[in-house]
């Protein structure tokens, strides 16, 4: 997968910035979107999904159970996404939980963000 040009970078931020968050399936589309976007050195996928939570928290008052989101199954459909997004935005949906004041809920996302990125070493617990 190819990542967007630092040249270009700036310009598509204020573009993703201007997507629609009213639907789930145009939240999806702009995480997608950042995704390919990849604006900062380290941490991509980590911050990505805080910030998708964010938006989904917002818009809808959901958010993902990332504990639920299985790790090779959702690397390989956010590789394919910018082809087709529909695996992804599926996979998510199907863990998508209304408990956004739940701390373990959010906690356990950031767990498996460092988890999906091999970085178990990590412990939220003990950060």
């Amino acid at each position: 997968m190819r990542f967007t040009p630092v040249f270009f970078l700036e310009q598509n931020l204020k573009t993703i910035d201007t997507l629609p968050e009213t639907t789930f399936e145009e939240i999806i589309t702009k995480y997608v979107e950042m995704n390919i976007a990849h604006p900062f050195r380290e941490g991509n996928g980590r911050a990505t999904r805080i910030w998708l939570d964010q938006i989904l928290k917002k818009s809808l008052k959901k958010c993902i159970d990332w504990s639920k989101v299985d790790k090779s199954e959702y690397l390989s459909e956010m590789e394919r996404s910018p082809v087709n997004q529909l695996e992804i935005q599926e996979l998510l949906r199907h863990n998508l939980t209304d408990q956004i004041e739940d701390r373990e809920v959010h906690m356990k996302g950031i767990q498996a963000s460092y988890q999906y990125e091999d970085m178990d070493d990590y412990d939220v617990h003990t950060l």
